[in-house]
């Protein structure tokens, strides 16, 4: 009927219609026969069996054909991607014409002619599929992970998108407050503060869940000055989440989320985190429901006092020329200030900042946070704090001691004088013998502190075996342990007789015995009366002796003194 359809367009509506026809009966069944006919233009006879039969799985058909590359070429691939230092198929491929003439020309490699055409007419495809046994023994290429839904449906924003936003665009962030140990349950302060005026506000988390997340972010919310309109967070789990991007898209609120392991992305809220919350709460671990009323009534007389009488830079432009970064800054002002100067805000906010700026007390407020900052130090340390914080009394006492709280040093209760300890996390295995073996009296400089190894006792007999803690290292000796690693790597003497004349000279900066302090450098165990012991130079390293004769900058004599 010059109807014309495709072989596969035929067999798929025949596919359907043939369930039709089958449950059809009487004058329905005529009805599709006739509009198969007149779609497919087959002849009815043709149109009943085909409708009538039985359907046939398409069975897919496969060449197969003999593989050009045989085990012997693998293998030679094998061995010339090892000698490659396993590099991946695209840059082999591009390394094959110089490698394999290198390998014959040496004598480690011998190939037929016809074995060589095969190697080197492989492409870089054929090259990957080969080798995609042995690349899955050695694990060179790392899985990447998933990236989870949430993630995908929050969007990036670095630190130089903002383009200088009105007041609403805030950053968000979570401090911990564990402590030393980054284990168990203990109280987070969730953070946020605004790109425009930089007004911080924050409230205790008793437990980091993006339920109780949600639920504080909306207090928060009903209490700015402004409206809501964006929110930065990094990608932690508590902030990208479906409860929060649930509770955005339904307040109209834009959620935006940081690069990973890119801190200088949230520069706002970081900035914060030190000079507000680690100013006020320190370092300490708080815990418990105690610890988390204390700290919301801390953060009611913070917020106050921070956003009306604490005025900050705001960087108003940057230059760079060369190395020298050149930065302007506007006149500090408070973010209760920089809020009243936008012209975005509506008049009835700023007056009622006002009114509150009116009645507000900075003493009272600066005497409320000493006194709950105090109470969180008991709670922290362990101590008995009294049944209830105590009402702030009355402020002739706090005035009169202003004038000379100057000459306590720091006087915030929360405030703390330890400085983390560095770990030197790869000399501890280099210099523990010595630190058990040598005297205090033998360390070089009367100024250097050696870093003493503790010992944990054993719980039980499996542990008999005593393990070193971690070592830490004070002010004053990184420079010493680093030196003391690469002492005995400098000190390479040769063979001939002048290598014993300089051990001794130099290391005790005079002619005679070394000095104890060398000794100790040195990293021998030397006895009483000795000399320190020759050791075989590599034969591709030349002696230190030989470094300071040929005048090399790295390495020049100083009488006297024991360095390079």
């Amino acid at each position: 009927m010059g109807t014309k359809m495709t072989h596969t367009a035929r067999a798929e509506l025949t596919n359907v219609v043939r369930r039709r026809y089958s449950a059809a009966t009487g004058a329905a069944k005529r009805r599709i026969l006739d509009e198969f006919v007149a779609i497919t233009g087959y002849h009815e006879k043709s149109a009943i069996r085909a409708l009538n039969a039985e359907p046939i799985a398409k069975r897919r058909q496969t060449r197969v054909r003999a593989s050009l590359y045989d085990e012997a070429a693998r293998a030679a691939l094998i061995v010339l991607w090892e000698a490659s230092d396993r590099v991946c198929g695209k840059r082999l491929r591009a390394l094959l014409p110089i490698l394999l003439p290198a390998l014959e020309r040496n004598g480690h490699l011998h190939l037929g002619e016809p074995m060589r055409q095969k190697i080197l007419a492989m492409s870089a495809s054929t090259i990957d599929r080969l080798l995609r046994a042995p690349r899955s023994v050695t694990h060179l290429k790392k899985r990447h992970r998933a990236m989870p839904d949430a993630r995908r449906r929050v969007p990036v924003r670095t630190f130089a998108d903002w383009n200088e936003p009105p007041p609403g665009s805030m950053e968000m962030d979570c401090v911990a407050h564990c402590g030393d140990a980054n284990r168990g349950s203990y109280v987070n302060s969730l953070v946020l503060t605004d790109i425009a005026s930089g007004w911080t506000e924050a409230a205790p988390l008793v437990v980091r869940e993006s339920g109780v997340l949600v639920e504080t972010l909306e207090r928060i919310r009903q209490g700015l000055p402004f409206a809501l309109r964006a929110l930065d967070v990094d990608n932690g789990s508590e902030f990208v989440n479906e409860s929060l991007i649930n509770y955005c898209l339904s307040h109209g609120i834009e959620l935006t989320r940081s690069r990973p392991y890119r801190k200088n992305d949230q520069a706002w809220i970081e900035q914060k985190n030190g000079a507000v919350m680690r100013k006020l709460l320190g370092y300490r671990r708080f815990q418990g429901i105690a610890a988390a009323q204390a700290i919301t009534r801390l953060y009611g007389a913070s917020r106050l006092f921070v956003n009306f009488f604490q005025p900050s830079f705001k960087l108003a432009e940057k230059h760079r020329q060369g190395a020298q970064v050149s930065k302007r800054y506007h006149p500090p002002q408070t973010p209760c200030e920089r809020l009243l100067q936008a012209e975005s805000l509506p008049e009835a906010a700023k007056t009622k900042l006002r009114e509150v700026v009116g009645a507000l007390d900075p003493l009272r407020l600066l005497e409320e946070i000493r006194a709950v900052q105090a109470y969180l130090v008991t709670l922290a340390d362990g101590e008995t704090p009294p049944s209830a914080i105590p009402e702030p009394p009355d402020l002739s006492a706090f005035i009169a001691s202003l004038s000379s709280a100057w000459r306590a040093g720091e006087i915030r209760p929360t405030f703390s004088v330890d400085t983390k300890p560095r770990y030197l996390r790869g000399l501890q295995s280099v210099f523990q013998d010595d630190v058990v073996q040598t005297p205090k009296k033998v360390m070089a400089p009367a100024s250097v502190t050696q870093p003493v190894a503790q010992t944990l006792p054993s719980t039980t007999a499996e542990k008999a075996q005593e393990r070193l803690q971690l070592v830490y290292a004070e002010r004053g000796t990184r420079s010493f342990h680093a030196r003391k690693m690469v002492w005995p790597l400098a000190l390479r003497p040769s063979n001939h007789a002048s290598a014993r004349i300089w051990d001794t000279r130099t290391l005790s900066g005079r002619a005679g015995r070394p000095s104890a302090s060398a000794i100790s450098w040195y990293g021998a165990g030397v006895e009483s009366g000795g000399n320190p012991p020759l050791r075989t130079p590599s034969p591709q390293l030349p002696g230190a002796q030989d470094m300071f004769r040929s005048g090399s900058p790295n390495f020049r004599r100083r009488p006297g003194r024991v360095g390079c």
